[in-house]
């Protein structure tokens, strides 16, 4: 088992407490805070020149979770509560939710409140508190880092046949990279606002030799062979996720409404393929785990931090290195030669 300060820091993105602060209700001027010190109907605002930073965090199951030493925020080495998720209601008729995270000190008091919009906040806007629960907050912090293919998209099946996700079941045999056909475990479904981070990605049909359009979370990563080394990433397989390679043409976000996503389970993590792409799916760590059901969790015959350790995960390059107009050009072309 690996421990626990010996694993790699996630970022999330945060407002400190003291940018988002209520402009109207009970609470009038206070910034926000841990559930208990909040009222429904106060109305808050984030301030003109606020920007999120990155809050990193070493998981440790269900928490308190650690600051990593690079984070840009927060006491590297303290420890941070996942207190509750709020929902928003923008002035503008929009539902936003926002989890909010609590950094303590050694004698476990609180030291710093972060909030980590599921959406995009607009400064000067008010946003009224309309609902605060803490028994669903790590179920949506885990969520929110589960990668998954939209309702419609085409996975290959052991036999070969193509099957929306939508129709998959437990049990089917689907055709992997590294394993061959293997057996679904589970399948996960939710529905989601289409905005912000959530919005998914759009890779039009033809752009990775797919024949139909693939609609994929934003950071779901795809496995691209090149031919040629056209990324110089010094090797010929790379990983790649997906909102790395939008270009506003052939690679687009798809923001506005509500997306389907269904997540797919293995007892390892598997590279498949969708509309003919190699795609990952859902890769169990110690945030995603949240997300599954207790049954499920408990069935896997290897989890948590080996569920990691697949040589494919090895191949995933950086957004610097995908800084050319149209990656994804790059990269078909890369795949021919």
């Amino acid at each position: 088992m690996t421990a626990p300060n010996a694993r790699p820091a996630q970022s999330i993105p945060v407002l400190e407490a003291s940018d988002f602060r209520v402009v109207n209700g009970a609470n009038l001027g206070d910034a926000l805070s841990v559930a208990d010190e909040l009222d429904l109907d106060d109305v808050y605002e984030m301030a003109a020149q606020a920007q999120t930073a990155r809050l990193d965090l070493i998981m440790q199951g269900e928490g308190p979770f650690i600051i990593g030493e690079a984070s840009e925020l927060g006491r590297p080495g303290g420890q941070v509560h996942l207190d509750c998720a709020l929902t928003l209601m923008a002035a503008t008729g929009g539902i936003i939710e926002m989890l909010v995270f609590v950094e303590v000190d050694d004698a476990g008091h609180v030291a710093q409140v972060y909030g980590m919009p599921l959406a995009r906040i607009v400064p000067r806007t008010g946003y009224a508190l309309v609902g605060i629960t803490r028994d669903e907050a790590l179920h949506k912090f885990a969520q929110a880092a589960c990668v998954a293919f939209t309702a419609g998209t085409h996975v290959t099946m052991a036999s070969g046949a193509q099957i929306p996700v939508e129709a998959l079941q437990p049990g089917d045999m689907v055709l992997t990279r590294d394993d061959g056909p293997c057996p679904v475990r589970w399948i996960g479904h939710s529905t989601i606002r289409a905005v912000g981070d959530f919005a998914p990605v759009r890779i039009a049909a033809g752009t990775l030799h797919n024949e139909n359009d693939l609609l994929v979370s934003p950071d779901h990563r795809l496995l691209i062979y090149q031919r040629s080394d056209a990324l110089g990433a010094g090797r010929h397989e790379v990983l790649v996720r997906a909102c790395h390679l939008v270009n506003g043409d052939s690679v687009r976000r798809e923001t506005g409404g509500f997306v389907d996503y269904f997540q797919i389970l293995f007892d390892a993590h598997q590279i498949i393929y969708a509309e003919g792409i190699a795609a990952e799916t859902l890769l169990v760590g110690p945030r995603t785990r949240a997300a599954l059901p207790r049954d499920i969790e408990a069935g896997l015959p290897v989890f948590g931090d080996d569920h990691a350790a697949r040589p494919h995960l090895q191949f995933e390059i950086s957004e610097a290195l995908l800084t050319h107009p149209d990656a994804a050009g790059l990269l078909k072309r890369a795949s021919t030669r």
